[in-house]
């Protein structure tokens, strides 16, 4: 199956010039969504990973469904005032400007075994700042995964000492 065949393009959102890789195609297709989540359960199974960690909002629909495939822990990382606790914060820089993720500061126990994971890696600057989060609260980041990584952006310049997966590359 080419998973590829589930992505759509659109231009010039979420501003002009930029293409967004939209997944939610992938996601109306159960064949292909399963597919997506069972290449990344193929991945990490070995890995002994203890939790998923993942970004708002199309990495909550991956992160969900890879955790309970798993049978691991999910801890959501949300924009700010969306965590109703105490939590940890991050600003970072994006493709398109700035941007804050929170996380309940006590959603991993000091020395879990950590997975970031979203939906795209586009410039690394939400998955650099999802990790930093992480070791914040404890957490061992054992690696990071994405649906797309648009290499051309060179986000996995920001998670040089993270294994970094991917299923599609663009």
């Amino acid at each position: 199956m080419d998973l590829k065949n589930f992505i759509r393009d659109v231009q010039d959102f979420p501003k002009k010039g930029v293409i967004f890789k939209d997944i939610t195609p992938l996601l109306k297709h159960p064949q292909a969504f399963r597919e997506v989540i069972r290449q990344m359960g193929e991945k990490y199974r070995a890995q002994k990973v203890d939790t998923i960690v993942a970004m708002e909002s199309r990495g909550f629909i991956l992160g969900g469904a890879l955790a309970a495939h798993l049978g691991v822990s999910f801890v959501p990382v949300r924009k700010p005032g969306k965590l109703p606790w105490k939590t940890l914060r991050e600003t970072y820089d994006l493709e398109y400007g700035r941007d804050t993720l929170e996380i309940h500061e006590d959603s991993i126990a000091q020395g879990d075994r950590v997975l970031v994971l979203d939906d795209v890696l586009a410039t690394g600057g939400t998955a650099a700042a999802t990790v930093r989060l992480v070791e914040r609260a404890g957490g061992q980041v054992v690696g990071a995964c994405f649906l797309i990584h648009l290499g051309f952006l060179n986000g996995h310049e920001k998670l040089k000492s993270i294994p970094v997966f991917s299923i599609l590359h663009y």
